[in-house]
């Protein structure tokens, strides 16, 4: 497995395909397996060089010993982690918590980063509308089960799903949704982690900083997530100058339920110059 020392911990990345850098960022409990290996990654690689990777304290790579927690932190790692592979920019890509590092890295390390996708994603604070309520739920439920058996199993699992996916997607392909599991269970992220991005995400607020970013940036959310509400595109786009925003009519929160329609976006609004 091919890690690289990055600031203070020891960071597990993947490199697939040819081409100008694009530097994918996962969201909460995620790993670098968690985007889709059947269709956006094999297609996305025919076109770029992607840059995957485990956040920290997520799936295979370190926790440190950070003194505070922060996204600002993770995206300062991930500003490192191009450095240590020698890349001076990309394109960025981030999903969900993987958005709102995306975020603080176009706002703090502008030089890292060409164009910008922010997918499922909010910038929180009060500005912002806040996750579901039923979100916050299952999570603390997860917490609550992990606290309790001591590890992750299928049954912890499965209980991410409905945050995921919506249910004519789950009921529809019970074999992604089978491998979208086995996914999380292969690199889990551990319950001292879990609570710690949690909380992070929690304390975000990045609103009044979205002026700041000058990368041209596109904002993509599925209309039926129930994660993240898809009313935070629009607060988005109104502060990161130029940006648009196009929604997914039949997606929830990974945007799975239409994958070669989010493929093309990604790559058409990549290509446009």
């Amino acid at each position: 497995m091919p890690k690289i020392k990055v600031r203070d911990i020891e960071m597990y990345y993947e490199i697939r395909g040819e081409g100008h850098p694009l530097l994918m960022i996962m969201g909460f409990l995620g790993n670098a397996d968690c985007w889709d290996p059947l269709y956006m990654i094999p297609n996305l690689a025919d076109h770029y060089k992607l840059i995957l990777f485990d956040n920290r304290g997520a799936g295979r790579t370190e926790l440190g010993n950070p003194e505070e927690f922060t996204i600002r932190l993770m995206a300062d790692d991930a500003a490192a982690l191009l450095d240590a592979l020698g890349i001076e920019h990309a394109h960025v890509l981030g999903i969900s918590m993987g958005g709102m590092i995306a975020q603080e890295l176009a706002a703090n390390h502008p030089e890292n980063v060409d164009k910008l996708i922010l997918a499922s994603t909010y910038c929180g604070g009060e500005e912002s509308v806040p996750l579901f309520d039923s979100a916050n739920g299952i999570f603390m439920d997860i917490a609550a089960a992990l606290d309790k058996k001591g590890a992750w199993d299928r049954e912890v699992a499965d209980m991410l799903l409905p945050n995921i996916y919506t249910d004519e997607y789950m009921a529809e392909n019970p074999g992604a949704v089978y491998v979208a599991v086995d996914l999380i269970l292969g690199a889990p992220t551990g319950l001292k982690a879990f609570n710690l991005q949690n909380n992070a995400i929690l304390n975000l607020d990045l609103c009044s900083q979205l002026p700041q970013i000058k990368s041209p940036t596109l904002i993509v959310a599925g209309k039926k997530d129930r994660c993240v509400p898809s009313g935070n595109a629009e607060i988005m786009t109104k502060r990161i100058p130029g940006s648009k925003v196009i929604y997914f009519e039949k997606s929830g929160h990974m945007l799975q339920e239409e994958p070669e329609q989010v493929t093309e976006v990604i790559v058409e609004f990549l290509s446009d110059l």
